[in-house]
């Protein structure tokens, strides 16, 4: 499989850009590979890159979107932070995926079990830490149930996926309101702005409905 040139890039929708994130995480699941040469794509894109997609996913170690997803050099620009939430930084890196570069979709990639996530339903503090942690907690908020404090923590699994998934609908939410630039990018049906919840279990991603 080759690297994806201007044109193959721009020959695809959101919708197939998304398939084919869709297809490389079966392929992953599955424990098989699309057959592509890793050093003749070091060659293909010395010139240039034309990535079909940014996917914004946790700084966790299990969660590589090139290996979750299938894909190769020059396929996907990867933006990664605990918690995979937004800032301007992240925002502008976006933009340019998008407004400048070309590519087709957003996915903001969650995990399930996730130390971000765990560490904002406990109010950790740690020096910078602690910052990181307070922009996860709206989303600690938002999710109602249990009630009871004494679930309300790390140690509840089904309270740290709730947030997770949460923390990823606010995310896919707060893009287009915090970036005119991608907002019209959407609007006018160029790119699509999806969200996911990667099991690092079972090796699926399981996609937000549109």
């Amino acid at each position: 499989m080759r690297a994806h040139t201007a044109e193959t890039r721009d020959s695809l929708t959101p919708a197939t850009a998304l398939q084919i994130l869709k297809d490389g995480n079966d392929r992953f699941r599955a424990n098989l590979r699309a057959n592509r040469n890793l050093l003749q794509q070091v060659n293909e894109t010395r010139e240039g890159q034309w990535p079909f997609a940014a996917i914004l996913s946790c700084i966790d170690s299990r969660t590589s979107a090139e290996l979750i997803f299938d894909q190769g050099l020059g396929d996907v620009f990867s933006v990664r932070i605990a918690g995979n939430f937004l800032n301007e930084d992240i925002l502008g890196s976006l933009e340019f995926a998008c407004h400048v570069a070309g590519a087709k979709i957003i996915v903001v990639l969650g995990h399930s079990k996730c130390g971000a996530i765990k560490g904002a339903c406990d109010g950790v503090e740690l020096g910078h830490l602690t910052g990181l942690l307070a922009k996860i907690r709206p989303s600690v908020s938002a999710v109602v149930h249990p009630s009871d404090p004494e679930k309300r923590t790390s140690e509840n699994p089904a309270f740290v996926e709730g947030v997770a998934w949460e923390n990823v609908r606010r995310q896919v939410a707060s893009i287009p309101e915090r970036s005119a630039v991608l907002r019209a990018l959407k609007e006018s049906g160029r790119i699509e702005i999806v969200g996911g919840v990667y099991d690092i279990d079972t090796g699926a991603v399981e996609f937000l409905e549109a």
